[in-house]
């Protein structure tokens, strides 16, 4: 009750790196490379390498995700998506009926239980999510689409992970898996979940391509990737300059050098895969026979699609296409907190005035805006100057940092507001700071 108890940066967990010269000290075997996301979130202390593709992800880090989730949820829920959970451990029986549980290879960790019994920790969840729909032996064409997804754990045993959450072998995924009563509205349901994705990347306010794309170990007969152009992405794209054609060059027969639409000749570039949706038709219905009565009352497959979208690697992609070589950016909606307040170093003339002011715009910014409560940071390392503390704030990219400067001691005081984002310093008294932090946006 009463006021909110204010976060103290000391207090935080996040253990700090951000004085390492290049890449001594972080993980890695020598000479391998490491990139800018890797490297910046094990410096800011976001993740800590557990083994070998395999992270403890900070208390930051669990609130960007947690907050990146809320707004998946968001666009889900807006096309009819209903969440659930499934188990990580899926029975082999289930994988071998699909074909799948040969044709994975050594990239599925496979298990066995105290009876002998065979299993694999999901790395996508398919043959799981349709044998729950075919127990439902009852559904009826009136219940269809149905669009259930989940935010879960997966696990894939790379050969080799590396760079950090990009690609690793345990990480966050949002799946959703659709079932439609006839191919028409099972496209319609692929373009409806598609533009849902554009809709989060676009909220999210990253530069993403729609590509065509290969079905892979998936499976089904149309696929699309939504990609972040990066230079240390895995694959390589063929884009239209004027945006008829977009597509992973692994699904080009040969050489493909000029648009098919305009004949333009096709850029080249590297992307991270973010996103991907694939029609999947009858592949899996067929194999655990899902089905639904018709109108006639006659049994009939479930036509389906899955979209899947990888929330650790949006979180690593996007720092690694906003940030700056020595700073982190995160998109402004999901930073894990939104404004740190940096009072006067100790021993300075504005140090007993400042103080108490800045603790009193604090204590009035979470008053009268209470959905920044648990996102604003109080820098207490009053011992360092402010000119170190905001230099770490840059680096930690909080999207606004509030300074008692010098101006503190004017009449009104007057605080110095960084807006990280657009590297702009604005002057505003306290009301002005509230004003300002009043168009913030917290998910």
């Amino acid at each position: 009750p009463g006021r909110a108890r204010r976060l103290l940066l000391s207090q935080l967990f996040q253990p700090l790196n951000l004085q390492v010269g290049g890449e001594a000290g972080l993980e890695g075997r020598p000479g391998e490379p490491l990139c800018r996301s890797q490297k910046l979130m094990l410096q800011g202390g976001l993740i800590h390498p557990a083994s070998p593709g395999c992270y403890y992800y900070l208390p930051p880090t669990v609130r960007a995700m947690e907050k990146l989730v809320k707004v998946m949820d968001e666009e889900m829920q807006a096309v009819g998506g209903q969440k659930l959970n499934m188990p990580s451990l899926s029975s082999a029986e289930l994988w071998r009926a699909s074909g799948r549980w040969e044709q994975m290879g050594p990239e599925l960790f496979r298990l066995a239980d105290r009876h002998g019994k065979r299993y694999c920790l999901g790395p996508t969840h398919e043959e799981a999510v349709t044998e729950l729909v075919a127990a439902h032996s009852n559904l009826s064409y009136k219940q269809l689409p149905l669009r259930l997804y989940q935010v879960t754990r997966k696990f894939r045993d790379e050969p080799k992970p590396r760079f950090g959450l990009l690609r690793g072998r345990e990480f966050y995924m949002k799946d959703m898996y659709t079932f439609d009563a006839s191919e028409e509205a099972a496209w319609q349901t692929y373009d409806l979940v598609c533009d849902a994705y554009r809709s989060l990347f676009d909220r999210l306010g990253l530069p993403f391509v729609k590509v065509r794309a290969a079905t892979g170990s998936i499976g089904g007969t149309m696929s699309h990737e939504f990609q972040l152009p990066a230079d240390v992405g895995e694959d390589r794209l063929v884009l239209c300059p004027d945006g008829h054609f977009a597509a992973n060059v692994e699904t080009l027969n040969g050489e493909q050098t000029s648009c098919p639409t305009c004949r333009e000749k096709l850029t080249q570039t590297r992307g991270i895969e973010v996103g991907h949706t694939f029609y999947l038709g009858t592949k899996y219905s067929s194999v655990s026979n899902a089905v639904f009565l018709s109108p006639e009352n006659k049994p009939q497959l479930a036509e389906m699609g899955c979209y899947g979208l990888g929330v650790t690697r949006i979180l690593a992609a996007s720092i690694e296409v906003l940030s700056k070589e020595d700073s982190i950016r995160w998109p402004s909606l999901i930073a894990p907190y939104q404004v740190c307040f940096i009072p006067p170093k100790k021993g300075s003339k504005e140090e007993e005035e400042g103080a108490a002011l800045l603790e009193r715009v604090y204590d009035d910014l979470t008053e009268a805006l209470p959905h920044l409560a648990g996102d604003s940071v109080l820098d207490d390392r009053m011992q360092l100057t402010i000119g170190k503390r905001l230099k770490d704030a840059n680096k930690l990219g909080y999207p606004y940092v509030v300074i008692a400067g010098k101006r503190v001691c004017e009449d009104p005081p007057v605080f110095e507001v960084w807006n990280q984002n657009t590297g702009e310093v604005l002057f505003l008294t306290k009301e002005g700071v509230i004003e300002l932090m009043s168009k913030v946006q917290v998910p």
